[in-house]
This record gives C-alpha cells, structure tokens and sequence, in this order.
C-alpha cells in the first residue's frame, strides 16, 4: 500500500513514512491510494485486538507484517478498563450507545494513539531514528497523545492546549504527567490557534526537517487507520452486516466521522452518518449550505468540539471530488485566504446522500443529558450528549436499522456539567483519583510562531534531543 497526497504534490509514501511523516509536504493529507475491502465474515468472531490487527492489516502491508500488528493492538488495549474495549450498550429500542471512554485516559483518541504510540516505536526501533511529536488539542488527544508517547526513548512530545478552553481534567492529565519526554504549552488563543501553529511549524520545512517532525493529531493517517476498527467492531457485533447501520458522531475536526466514512467505503454497510456539533457548527452549515466558511469560536460545554477549521475535511473534499487533487488546492487555497469555499451543486448532493447534520447548544445539551439519565439512568458527558441528540434525530426518521450514538469522553471527564444537569458527580476510575493533587508542569505561550519555534528548540537542546 501506498500513500498519496490530498494536493497531488508530494511523493508517494509507504506506510511507516507516512505514519512518521504526518502531513505531507505540499499541505496535503495522506490517504491510502486505494481503498482495501473488508471481508466482515472473517471478523465476526474476533475480539478487538485482533479485529483492529486485520482492519490495519492492508494499510500496513508490506512494511508491517500480520503477527507483529496483532502483538501491537493487543499490548495497546491490554490496559482498557472494560473487557469488551469497546461495549456497545442498548439504550432504547434500535438505538445504542458506543463507550469509547474505557482507555487510560478516558477519550476515544486511545483507540488510536495506543496503536500509534507503538507504531512508533516499531518503526523508530528498525531505522534508529529519533522524533520529535507536535501535537494541537482542544482536549482529549492531547492526554491520550501524552500517554501512548511518554517515557519513550527516541520521541520527546509536545503538545500545545488553548489556555483556559480545556476542563480541568483535560488539562490536569496532560500536565501532571511527569516523564521527561513529555512538555505542554498552553496557547494564548483558541484551538483553531494551536492547529494553525501546528500546521505552521510542518510548513517550515528548515524546523520540521532540523528536529524531525512528526504529528499526532488526526492529520497523521494511522489516527484514522485505527478508528476504521470500532466502526466495523460496533456493525459485526450488532449483526448489521446485511441491514446495515447508522452512525452519530459528535465531532468538530471530522476526523472520528471520516474514520466512519473509510469504513464505508471498505464495503461496511453504513446507511447514513450523522453529524452532531455545538454552537461551533462549521460543519452543520456546511451540511446545510454547501459552504465551509469559518466564524468566532465561542467557548461550550464541549469544548473539544470548539473548533471553526475542521481539518480532516479535507481528505472527504479528495474522496468528494474523486481524488483531484487540483480542485482539493483550489478550495484549500481560498479557505486559507478568504476563510470560506463552496462546493457546487451536484456535489453537495452527493455530500447530503452520506451525511446529515445537526448543532445543540449548551442548554439543549443540558436537557439532554439531565433527559436520558431520567430515562436510562446512563450518564453522559456533554460531546457524548451531543452525538445521542444526532442519534434520536436518525431514530425519527424511521429507517429501521440499527442507530449507534458514539461515546466519545467519560462522564467524569466533564463532570461540573454532568453534575449540573443531573444532580449527580460521576467518579473518576482510581487509577485517576489522585489528579487534582499532583503537580502541574506547563509553558505559557502567545499564539505566536517564532516564539513557539524558539521554546520547543531550547527545550530540546537541554534534552540533549536537538540535531
């Protein structure tokens, strides 16, 4: 398999230039060069381990072979705090929720980034080179990134956060993590800040090349690869192979329902994705206009969905306009100067056949979570809230198939707004329980590039990490 650039600019990679490479060259986003089918009568049986081994399999071929995939996803789960990783809980009739919130740090980015994390490593071992990760969160990649890399040999991390727009949670399991690798910045700016910095410090070929760059977020190709499993996991466990399903996904950089998306297109019988957001809803207009136009980001309930530039759009764009790459630069280049691009006509038909989307803001998100709880007695946190909204809006369209909300973040990860909806505190997992009282280590930074520049290479020059 190999991986071709969004832009059509950049050579195409292998499967472990691509994980260590993250963004390409030319600004684009890697993509596989053609897309694999599943065959879901061989994964029936599977536990998730091995399923996500045979889901990765294809992209990894040749560089990664078959038994070494499947020691990594069983290493990489290993930890996970419910036997089934990822159990698919009925919450009403044809409609299910899928907990994503069992791994070490409470997130569905643990899916992928424990996955990563060893990827890493296996590459890094084999060529003996060293990295260095940079990472944006708007809350939960970030500890999940921090986790899956510390006490790594050759990886230092960084990891930049908007200060004050993450719960304290978030922040707290990013920077109370003690290993030497690891360094939180916080932003003085909002997440889409942190992202354009990232993105920035990729783009300075002179920084990326001198302290080897190499990404965490969803724009990194593997962070997809990985999340295509629990979609095919949720479909063969709910014997929906024939009928088909229908996915909720709460999310704001498209990443997670991309990851849906490339299920589909392996052959999973997906019927209908469905987009929930909050008063951040980029992609909501977008689903209803046809325009992707940024606006202010106002901070919510669910701030890991506070984003305006949802970045994995673009690889949808690539597949939307059957992979021309010369259409992908034309809009990637107007949304860059003018914050907005339209798509015509006939193919934003094709865009609302697969997708539907729908925004909640704070109070709607509130109901909903005080709601099913009455109803259930399943608490929520609010980015889950959001995705159970989009499911019972599926729900009443009456389809018949089975709906599956996505879980994406703990309870207890947001738990002042659980609280406040529900009367009710949820609880950390023990191995969390002493949080608020370790200690916290973390740079202030303005939203400036030569200033973040100059911080991460003096902090890797007293590592001794510098090239």
């Amino acid at each position: 398999m190999r991986y071709i650039s969004t832009r059509g600019g950049a050579q195409a990679l292998a499967f472990d230039d691509a994980v260590l490479a993250g963004l390409a060259p030319d600004g684009g986003l890697y993509l596989p060069a053609t897309w694999p089918v599943l065959d879901l009568a061989t994964l029936t049986s599977l536990d998730y381990a091995h399923l996500t081994a045979a889901v990765l399999a294809p992209f990894a071929q040749p560089v990664i072979d078959a038994a070494t995939l499947e020691a990594i996803c069983t290493d990489a789960y290993r930890g996970f705090g419910h036997p089934d990783i990822a159990p698919l809980r009925p919450l009403k009739p044809g409609l299910w929720l899928l907990e994503l919130f069992h791994g070490p740090t409470l997130a569905f980015k643990d899916f992928a980034l424990q996955v990563l994390g060893r990827l890493f490593d296996h590459v890094l071992a084999r060529s003996g080179q060293r990295i260095t990760i940079i990472g944006a969160t708007s809350g939960d990649t970030g500890s999940a990134a921090i986790e899956a890399c510390r006490d790594r040999d050759a990886i230092e991390i960084f990891i930049l956060h908007p200060k004050g727009r993450v719960s304290e949670v978030q922040r707290r399991q990013m920077t109370t993590v003690a290993s030497a690798n690891v360094h939180n910045i916080a932003i003085e700016g909002t997440f889409d800040d942190c992202q354009a910095l990232v993105k920035a410090m990729f783009n300075d070929k002179a920084f990326r090349d001198r302290h080897a760059l190499s990404a965490v977020n969803s724009i990194n190709w593997a962070r997809i690869a990985a999340q295509i499993a629990y979609y095919v996991w949720a479909t063969v466990r709910l014997g929906a192979a024939a009928d088909g399903v229908v996915f909720a996904v709460p999310t704001g950089n498209f990443g997670n329902v991309f990851a849906a998306w490339a299920a589909g297109a392996m052959g999973l019988p997906i019927r209908r994705l469905v987009i929930g957001s909050n008063r951040n809803d980029i992609l909501t207009r977008f689903f209803a206009t046809g325009e992707m136009k940024t606006g202010s980001v106002f901070p919510t309930l669910s701030p890991s969905m506070d984003i305006q530039v949802s970045s994995n759009f673009e690889r949808y764009l690539f597949e939307l306009y059957d992979r021309d790459p010369q259409a992908v630069r034309a809009m990637m280049t107007e949304f860059a100067t003018a914050g907005c691009f339209h798509v015509d006509a006939a193919h934003f038909e094709r865009c609302r056949q697969t997708f539907a989307a729908l925004s909640l803001d704070d109070a709607a998100t509130t109901e909903t979570i005080a709601r099913v709880y009455r109803e259930s007695g399943v608490l929520l946190d609010p980015h889950s809230a959001i995705g159970v909204a989009a499911a019972e809006a599926a729900c009443a369209d009456g389809n018949g198939v089975p709906v599956v909300a996505v879980a994406t973040a703990h309870p207890a990860k947001f738990a002042e707004a659980v609280r406040a909806a529900t009367g009710v505190t949820p609880e950390l997992p023990a191995r969390l329980a002493d949080l608020f009282a370790r200690e916290e280590r973390c740079a202030t930074l303005p939203a400036e590039l030569p200033a973040v520049e100059r911080h991460i290479a003096a902090t890797l020059a007293g590592r001794g990490a510098a090239a």
